[in-house]
C-alpha cells in the first residue's frame, strides 16, 4: 500500500482568491481522502465493490448536501465550497464523487427545491448524515440524451399513484433507501416522485461487468405497479426543467471534480518523471516529457479558473445552464486527456494498480458520458450562442 503523497498544483496562486472557510473545507476533505480513501480504493476498484464504510466519512466532511441549509441537516456552505469538496473526493476516485454528487445534487437538491416542508423534514436530515442513501431515476434503457422521451409513468388511483417503468445506469441504486424518480402523469407531464425501498414492486438490480467506476455501485430502478403515496409527489416544480435543474447542480460539481482527477494524474506523472531514470537522467529532463507536463499544468490552471468563476456566478444565482455545460465539457475533456498523457509517461507502470492513473482514465470514460455527453454539451453551447436548435 503506497502512501498518498499528493501535492495540489496551484500555478496561478488561485488560493489567494479563496476564503479561509473554503481552504478549511478543502483541507478537511483532502485529509479524509488521504486517510480513508487512497489506502483502500485500488483494492475496491479491482474487486468492483463500493466501500460502504466510507459513507460516514463522506457525511462528516459535509459531502452530502453541503449547500443545504443547516436547518435540514446540511452544512450551509456556498457553491465554491461544494465544488472544492467534489474536487478533493474525485482526486481520490470518480466513483466516490459520483456517490456524493448523486446524494447532494440529484436527491437532496430536488427535495429541498421542489419538495414541501414535510418532505424536507422527513428526508433531508437522514440523507445529510448518510443514514439514508439516495438515487436519481431519469435515464431509461431507450432514453438517455433525450430524457423527455421517457416512458416511465404513473396513474392516479385515487388514494395513491401507481408507478410503472424502469431506469438504468443509476448510481447508488443497489443500496439506496430512497429514489427521486422522474415519470410522466396521464397527461404526459413529467413529475418527481420519492420512492422508498420496501415499496412492493420496487427493485434495484446491480449492474455488473463495468470497466469504469468500478468502486461505485450502479444499478437499475424497476417499478412494477409500485403504489406511491400521494404525499411523495414533489409539488413545487414539474416538467422536464425540474430534473434538468438537478443536473445543472450535479454538472457543476463534476466540473470541479474532474479537476481533482486531473491534478492527481499530473502530480503522479510529475513525481514519476523526477524519479524514473532513462539514458542516464530523469525522464523529466527530456523535452517531450516536459512538453506533456507543461501542457497538463496549463490546462489544469485554465480549468481551475473556469470552475472558480462559475462558482462565483453560482453563488450569485447567475450561472446559466449553458455556462455549466461548458465547464463540465471542458474540464472532463481536459481531465481525460491528461490521464491518457500521464499514463504514457509512466509506460507499463501506468496500467498497474500501483498508480492511480489507469483507474482515473477508466473512470473518466464514464464521467465524459454521464449527465450530458461530451457532444450534447457542445450542442448546448451551440444553441446558446446561435439561438438555433441542432438537437432535432
Amino acid at each position: 500500500m503506497k502512501p498518498d503523497l499528493f501535492e495540489a498544483p496551484d500555478y496561478y496562486n488561485i488560493d489567494d482568491l479563496l476564503s479561509e472557510e473554503h481552504k478549511l473545507v478543502r483541507s478537511a476533505a483532502r485529509e479524509w481522502v488521504k486517510r480513508d480513501v487512497s489506502p483502500i480504493i485500488e483494492e475496491y476498484a479491482q474487486k468492483a465493490e463500493f466501500p460502504k464504510q466510507i459513507i460516514n466519512g463522506l457525511a462528516e466532511i459535509g459531502a452530502f448536501g453541503p449547500y443545504i441549509p443547516a436547518e435540514y441537516g446540511g452544512a450551509g456552505l456556498d457553491q465554491i465550497s461544494y465544488g472544492l469538496i467534489m474536487q478533493e473526493i474525485e482526486r481520490g476516485d470518480s466513483g466516490v464523487r459520483s456517490t456524493a454528487s448523486v446524494q447532494s445534487s440529484l436527491v437532496m437538491y430536488p427535495i429541498w427545491k421542489y419538495g414541501n416542508e414535510a418532505q424536507r423534514q422527513k428526508y433531508l436530515p437522514k440523507l445529510a448524515t448518510g443514514e439514508w442513501m439516495g438515487s436519481f431515476g431519469l435515464t431509461e434503457p431507450d432514453h438517455g440524451s433525450n430524457p423527455g422521451g421517457m416512458t416511465t409513468n404513473f396513474k392516479d388511483m385515487g388514494d395513491h399513484y401507481l408507478l410503472n417503468g424502469a431506469k438504468m445506469w443509476i448510481s447508488n441504486a443497489p443500496f439506496c433507501n430512497v429514489a427521486v424518480v422522474w415519470a410522466k402523469d396521464e397527461s404526459g407531464r413529467i413529475h418527481g416522485l420519492i420512492v422508498e425501498r420496501g415499496m412492493e414492486g420496487f427493485s434495484t438490480p446491480e449492474t455488473h461487468n463495468k470497466w469504469s467506476l468500478r468502486a461505485s455501485a450502479t444499478g437499475e430502478l424497476i417499478f412494477d405497479n409500485v403504489k406511491v403515496p400521494k404525499e411523495n409527489l414533489l409539488p413545487n416544480k414539474s416538467g422536464l426543467g425540474a430534473p434538468l435543474g438537478c443536473l445543472d447542480s450535479a454538472r457543476y460539481g463534476i466540473a470541479w471534480g474532474a479537476i481533482g482527477a486531473a491534478m492527481d494524474c499530473y502530480d503522479t506523472a510529475l513525481r514519476y518523471s523526477k524519479e524514473r531514470m532513462q539514458f542516464g537522467k530523469p525522464i523529466g529532463g527530456f523535452q517531450l516529457q516536459q512538453k506533456k507536463l507543461a501542457e497538463m499544468i496549463t490546462e489544469i490552471t485554465k480549468a481551475q479558473l473556469l470552475a472558480l468563476r462559475l462558482g462565483q456566478l453560482k453563488n450569485d444565482d447567475r450561472a446559466t445552464t449553458a455556462q455549466i455545460s461548458m465547464a463540465k465539457r471542458n474540464n472532463v475533456d481536459m481531465a481525460i486527456n491528461i490521464a491518457r498523457e500521464a499514463r504514457q509517461m509512466l509506460g507499463g507502470m501506468g496500467i498497474t494498480g500501483e498508480y492511480s492513473i489507469m483507474r482515473h482514465s477508466m473512470n473518466l470514460e464514464s464521467v465524459i458520458t454521464y449527465e450530458g455527453t461530451h457532444d450534447i454539451h457542445l450542442l448546448i453551447t451551440g444553441l446558446d450562442i446561435t439561438g438555433l436548435n441542432a438537437f432535432k
